[in-house]
């Protein structure tokens, strides 16, 4: 599994990705194609955060925890990715009657996918045309906040691209920057 590790208010040391390394690794024991996961570690204050994000066959897998050791905060987020994959293992063993974690997974992949054809899962009740005005992040944000809306996406006149920000549950804001 190739790992990208990346670090926020803090520099990535050898012993941190190492450690992240021997830790993620172990859930490779559970399913077969994990091929890449994206690792962000940072410090807020007194928190060390880390986040950890695995794609897989149709499913992402997705901790996030903090703690006050950056250790601690990485083997916390291991232990919530593991229940993931228990929960996951525990229905796929319902619904296959013991096939195994990794074939089953796999089925369950591509029944979803094939389902998602057949039938329609969400029904699309509106839809919304509007003209991308280019903005910076901070007039977007405004635009957002004026609205009365938890997102919105707008034409970045800086990197020329179409952009998302949006509201946090903490309070601050995040800005999606997709990657074609």
């Amino acid at each position: 599994m190739r790992l990208d590790i990346r670090g926020k208010n803090l520099e990535v040391t050898e012993a941190l990705k190492d450690y992240t390394t021997k830790r993620l690794s172990k859930l490779e024991k559970y399913i077969d194609d994990m091929k890449e996961a994206q690792v962000a570690l940072s410090v807020e204050g007194e928190g060390h955060k880390v986040e950890v994000t695995i794609p897989l066959n149709g499913v992402i897998l997705r901790g996030e925890e903090a703690s006050e050791d950056m250790y601690s905060s990485i083997d916390l987020v291991v232990e919530k990715l593991e229940k993931q994959i228990e929960k996951y293992k525990t229905r796929l063993y319902r619904n296959n009657r013991g096939v195994g974690l990794k074939k089953a997974w796999l089925e369950e992949s591509k029944r979803d996918l094939e389902s998602d054809q057949d039938v329609e899962k969400f029904k699309i009740v509106r839809t919304k045309r509007f003209a991308l005005k280019p903005m910076d992040e901070e007039e977007a944000i405004m635009q957002m906040n004026l609205l009365g809306h938890t997102f919105f996406v707008f034409f970045n006149s800086r990197s020329e691209e179409v952009n998302v920000v949006y509201r946090r549950k903490d309070g601050n804001y995040g800005l999606i920057e997709p990657e074609f």
